[in-house]
């Protein structure tokens, strides 16, 4: 893609390499490189001086303000006092909490998308645009999981885009525009560079797969734009690395493709079936690199495989090493996980492994992962120490919605009834059933079986996982 500052920056980059063209051998050759890729470092006193504005002029129009607004209940440690709320009133206070952040329009019908911790529990939403016109927002989606939030405003008129960056190819170095509303004293822009991508290990969303700029990023700027020099959008600002609250030069964007595949679901089915690999990776460390004999550390080792999932269906074995999904170099199952998860479900990925030493390419299909997204739930009933507990079956599907190891099996611990058999046993919520009566427990059909062929015994050998820590008992009724 041509990256530019406006024609000028384009003028004057086509007038230096003809001037080099003619002094230097291989001109054609060197005029045709320049074709390809126009990023140059500045080399006169009229680049030094070029202005961003013309793209600000671009991108800024599609850049608003969000207002959330929500009533929180404050409750006094006498609340419920007869004594105190009959001589100091109610004890029970409602205070206002407003939140203010970004967003980028996306579609000229009024589609914005935002930051999810700044709509989050909002019960009034409010956008105010560019040209200080304010709209009542409708949310769309919220998705914790990517830190996304998609809102949709009734205008009057088709409101200015931002485009997305179709190529997705920003590089470390390209210069970027940051616009928003830092601390709320109205729109900004700031400027820097790319100076990371594909920043994994941030923590900030399950999604981790970011990227970095120096850009200032303040409190406010959540949620608005990064853009490139072609005006095009390339990430939304999402959080920024600082001790102090303000910018330090480390700021954090969702990339482009994620924040497409979330509106396009808000815009289609109001909600997001993410595809998932069914494939375990780990990191290829140097050790490990040595052991397969690469010269280097690099991709992500296959340490293990749903069964019949699309990951071992595209024929992924345990022990290749992903290297790159749909030739993006990936290094972490972070990194695979973000990218398959931009594709849509029914689409394919390419992916490219290592194999005995040898490059290969597989084609995976996009599917969701297997099990109850909501989980199957028994509330359990008979002569047994479970009575009164409600547990619920894991699987990927659900593992992944709840943050859980998506290979974890066997059925969970949800509930708990008071003055309940299992509430007398001390079974707690969040406890993992292992065996009952030593049958294995892997789902609740193992668990159905085992109370109805043993409802009714004395004894109840119990294998629990609390916490990490595994238990043994044997219950009595």
């Amino acid at each position: 893609m041509l990256r530019t500052l406006g024609y000028a920056v384009l003028g004057a980059a086509l007038a230096t390499a003809t001037a080099c063209a003619r002094e230097a051998q291989g001109a054609e050759a060197e005029i045709a490189g320049a074709a390809q890729d126009a990023r140059a470092v500045p080399d006169s006193q009229v680049q030094v001086q070029l202005s961003f504005a013309p793209i600000v002029r671009q991108a800024a129009p599609a850049v608003v303000n969000v207002y959330s607004r929500r009533v929180i209940a404050q409750r006094s440690p006498f609340a419920g006092d007869p004594f105190f709320e009959r001589f100091f009133g109610p004890q029970v206070r409602e205070r206002e909490v407003n939140n203010l952040g970004s967003g980028v329009i996306v579609d000229p019908s009024g589609v914005i998308v935002t930051n999810n911790h700044v709509v989050r529990g909002a019960q009034d939403l409010r956008v105010v645009l560019s040209d200080r016109r304010e709209y009542e927002a409708e949310l769309l989606l919220a998705d914790e999981r990517t830190d996304l939030a998609v809102l949709k405003i009734d205008a009057d008129e088709p409101l200015p885009v931002l485009p997305y960056d179709e190529g997705a190819d920003a590089e470390v170095g390209d210069l970027v525009l940051a616009i928003g509303n830092p601390f709320g004293v109205g729109q900004t822009v700031t400027s820097g560079i790319v100076s990371a991508l594909a920043r994994t290990d941030v923590g900030i969303t399950d999604y981790a797969f970011f990227i970095q700029t120096d850009a200032a990023v303040n409190p406010g700027n959540s949620g608005g734009a990064l853009v490139d020099m072609d005006g095009e959008l390339i990430g939304v600002n999402t959080a920024i690395f600082s001790r102090s609250g303000g910018s330090n030069g480390i700021g954090f964007a969702v990339p482009v493709e994620m924040v497409r595949t979330v509106v396009a679901a808000a815009l289609q089915d109001g909600e997001i079936i993410r595809p998932w690999l069914g494939a375990r990776l780990q990191p290829v460390t140097n050790d490990i690199a040595q052991s397969l004999g690469l010269d280097r550390p690099q991709g992500a080792i296959v340490a293990e495989l749903w069964p019949d999932g699309a990951a071992e269906d595209a024929g992924l074995e345990r022990g290749d090493v992903l290297i790159a999904v749909d030739g993006v170099p990936v290094n972490d199952e972070a990194g695979a996980r973000f990218r398959f998860a931009t594709r849509t479900i029914g689409q394919t990925a390419d992916l490219t492994v290592l194999r005995d030493g040898r490059e290969r390419s597989l084609v995976v299909d996009a599917r969701p992962a297997p099990g109850d997204l909501e989980g199957q739930r028994l509330t359990i009933t008979g002569e047994n120490p479970l009575r009164g507990a409600e547990l619920i079956e894991l699987s990927p599907a659900f593992n992944e919605e709840n943050g859980i190891d998506p290979f974890e099996r066997g059925v969970l611990v949800s509930d708990i009834s008071r003055r309940s058999a299992a509430a007398y046993f001390g079974f707690q919520p969040g406890d993992r059933l292992l065996s009952l009566q030593d049958e294995r427990i892997d789902d609740l059909g193992d668990l159905e079986r085992a109370l109805e062929l043993f409802d009714g015994a004395r004894s109840w050998p119990v294998e629990i996982e609390r916490r990490g820590e595994r238990y043994n008992r044997t219950l009595t009724l």
